[in-house]
C-alpha cells in the first residue's frame, strides 16, 4: 500500500539521520524543514468574461524538507538530495480557488493535501557537478520563482562547472515541471507577458550560459542562452557593477533579452527585445532604487509557465511585460537594525507603465503600489520564525486590476 504523504514525510524525516549514520559520505549531510503558513486574498472586482470569479483567496500550511548529502571520497564524489514537499488546505472555497496555493479538482474544489518526495543524483569532480533528477535553476532565462506556498521544481539533468576563477559556466536539459500547486509532473507551457499558453506544451527546456565575475567581485558579466523547444529560443546578456562611494554603495544591474520563435513555433511567430536597468544607492539602513524597462517588438515577452523573470521591473502581481511597454521604477528599502532593530525590513515600490499594444485600438497604461514589512526573529525560543506581510494595489485599463494581500509565518528548524 502507499503510504499516505504525511507517513512518507515521516519516514523521510527518520530515515535520514539513520542513513547517515551508516554511510560515510553521509558526514557533511545536512537537512532543513520548514512549516510555511500562508494566507493569500487577491480581489478582481472588475473582472469580465465567462469566468465571473472576482476573488481568489486560500489559506494553507506547507512543509518543505531539504536534505543535502555530502559527497563520498575520491577523485568522483557521488551525492544525493532529496525534497520533500507537503501542502495542506486550511480555508478554501470553490468561489475563491485559483489563489496558487493549491490544487483545484474538476469539481471546482481545492484539494486537501497535496505532496510530492524527489531525490537529485549527483557527482562531482573538482569544481564541475552534473545533477540529475529534482532540479531548482535560477538562470536569467528560467528564474526560481518560491512565491506561493511550495516552490516549483523541473526534472532533468543539469551541469554547473567552476573550473575557471570567476567563471561559472552552466548547462542543462529540463523534460517536465512541477507547478508550485502541483504534486506531479506536467509538460512545459509558455507565458507570453502574463497570459499563459496552454494550447501548447513542449517537451523540453534547454539552456547554457555562464556568469564571470571580476574587478575584485564588483562586477559580473552574464552571457544566457535558453530553448523551450518547438515554441521560443531566448538570449541573454547582462551587466551588474557595485562601487562605494564614501559611506555609500552604488550600483547597476542591466539587461537585454531577444527571442524568437523555435522549431516547429507551436504558438506562431515570436518577436521580442527586452532591456532593464536598475540602479541602487545605499547608504546606512536606506537603499533608493530607480529603474527602466522596455518591451520592444511584436510580441510580448515569454517565459516557462508560471516563473517570474529578472527584469529589472517584474514583480508577483503585474510583470509590465506586454507588448511595446515602457515603465519605470521607484523603490525605497529601510533595514531597522540600523536603528537597533536587526531583522526587521520594510519596501514600498511604486511602477508605472504606458505605450502598450493591446491589439485592442488603444494604448494600454497600468500601474502597481507595494508594501512590504518583514521580521526574522533572531534569538530567544522563536529564533528561525519569519513574518512578511504584502499589500499590493494595481491598477490597469486593459487587464483586471487588482487589490492583494499576503500574510507568511515561516519556521524553519535545521535538522543536522
Amino acid at each position: 500500500m502507499k503510504p499516505t504523504p504525511c507517513v512518507a514525510l515521516g519516514i523521510s524525516l527518520l530515515s535520514q539521520p539513520l542513513l547517515a549514520a551508516e554511510s560515510g559520505f553521509f558526514e557533511d549531510a545536512k537537512a532543513s524543514l520548514s512549516a510555511r503558513n500562508y494566507y493569500f486574498s487577491r480581489d478582481f472586482s472588475d473582472i469580465v468574461g465567462a469566468n465571473q470569479q472576482s476573488k481568489a483567496e486560500e489559506w494553507a500550511q506547507g512543509f518543505i524538507l531539504d536534505f543535502k548529502s555530502g559527497y563520498t571520497p575520491g577523485p568522483v564524489g557521488f551525492g544525493v538530495d532529496a525534497l520533500g514537499l507537503l501542502g495542506i488546505r486550511l480555508d478554501s472555497s470553490p468561489d475563491r480557488v485559483n489563489s496558487g496555493l493549491l490544487p483545484v479538482h474538476g469539481d471546482g474544489r481545492a484539494a486537501g493535501e497535496y505532496s510530492r518526495l524527489a531525490p537529485t543524483f549527483k557527482a562531482r569532480v573538482s569544481k564541475t557537478e552534473l545533477r540529475v533528477g529534482e532540479l531548482q535553476p535560477n538562470l536569467p532565462v528560467l528564474t526560481f520563482s518560491d512565491i506561493r506556498l511550495l516552490p516549483p521544481t523541473y526534472q532533468g539533468v543539469s551541469l554547473s562547472s567552476a573550473e575557471v576563477n570567476g567563471l561559472t559556466v552552466q548547462a542543462g536539459h529540463l523534460s517536465s515541471t512541477h507547478l508550485r500547486n502541483e504534486g506531479g509532473d506536467d509538460k512545459l507551457n509558455a507565458m507570453l507577458g502574463h497570459v499563459p499558453m496552454r494550447q501548447a506544451a513542449s517537451d523540453a527546456f534547454n539552456y547554457v550560459g555562464g556568469d564571470y565575475a571580476f574587478n575584485a567581485n564588483q562586477s559580473s558579466a552574464s552571457l544566457w542562452y535558453g530553448q523551450l523547444e518547438d515554441i521560443y529560443e531566448q538570449g541573454f546578456v547582462g551587466f551588474k557593477h557595485s562601487k562605494p562611494v564614501g559611506d555609500w554603495v552604488l550600483s547597476a544591474n542591466l539587461g537585454y533579452f531577444t527571442a524568437r520563435e523555435q522549431g516547429d513555433a507551436l504558438l506562431g511567430r515570436i518577436d521580442n527585445q527586452a532591456f532593464f536597468s536598475l540602479l541602487t544607492a545605499r547608504q546606512g539602513g536606506h537603499s533608493f532604487h530607480v529603474g527602466y524597462q522596455g518591451i520592444y517588438g511584436d510580441s510580448p515577452f515569454p517565459r516557462v509557465f508560471a516563473n517570474i523573470t529578472p527584469l529589472g521591473n517584474e514583480v508577483p502581481t503585474y510583470e509590465f511585460a506586454y507588448t511595446d511597454e515602457r515603465s519605470y521604477q521607484v523603490r525605497y528599502d529601510y533595514n531597522f537594525a540600523a536603528m537597533g532593530i536587526p531583522g526587521l525590513t520594510a519596501t514600498v515600490r511604486y511602477i508605472t507603465g504606458n505605450n502598450v499594444d493591446t491589439g485592442l485600438g488603444y494604448e494600454g497604461k497600468d500601474r502597481e503600489r507595494d508594501l512590504d514589512v518583514g521580521y526574522a526573529v533572531q534569538g530567544g525560543v522563536f529564533k528561525g520564525l519569519g513574518i512578511r506581510v504584502r499589500n499590493a494595489m494595481a491598477r490597469s485599463n486593459y487587464r483586471s486590476d487588482i487589490d492583494e494581500n499576503r500574510l507568511i509565518l515561516v519556521y524553519t528548524w535545521q535538522l543536522f
